[in-house]
């Protein structure tokens, strides 16, 4: 099952820290993570709402990754939006850690947006920060 998770500037930097394998510890608060099921709506997300939060260094990207369909059908799905087009899966923080080492290979950046009061240099051929590197 292909995923998608909207993060900023500070979580992608963790990201490739750890190789692209796995996600930075879920925080306390919200006790669920909500990885995304639809690639429209994790763009809109980070193009709209990280590009305009401080904490996400005014950058918001889309990360892609996948986990099996077997082990997705635990959680439960939440639809959101209008006509529920846009869906999440419900992780529970405790189980977060459990499911980054359910994570098929390496996690993609296919988006990567920028606010107008991002700071730095960007890469033209990664779109990326220029001191994030990307997956080799």
């Amino acid at each position: 099952m292909i995923l998608y998770r909207p993060v900023g500037l500070q979580e992608l930097t963790l990201i490739a820290q750890a190789g692209y394998r796995s996600f930075p510890a879920q925080l306390a608060e919200p006790p669920i993570a909500y990885p995304i099921l639809n690639l429209d709506y994790a763009s809109h997300v980070a193009k709209d709402i990280k590009t305009r939060e401080v904490n996400a260094g005014y950058a918001g990207f889309v990360a892609e990754f996948e986990i099996s369909e077997q082990y997705a059908r635990q959680f439960a799905v939440k639809s959101v939006g209008l006509r529920h087009r846009h869906r999440e899966l419900l992780v529970p923080s405790e189980e977060f850690h459990n499911f980054n080492t359910r994570i098929l290979g390496h996690i993609k950046v296919v988006a990567a947006f920028y606010g107008k009061l991002f700071r730095g240099m960007v890469n033209p051929t990664t779109e990326l920060p220029t001191f994030i590197s990307p997956v080799l």
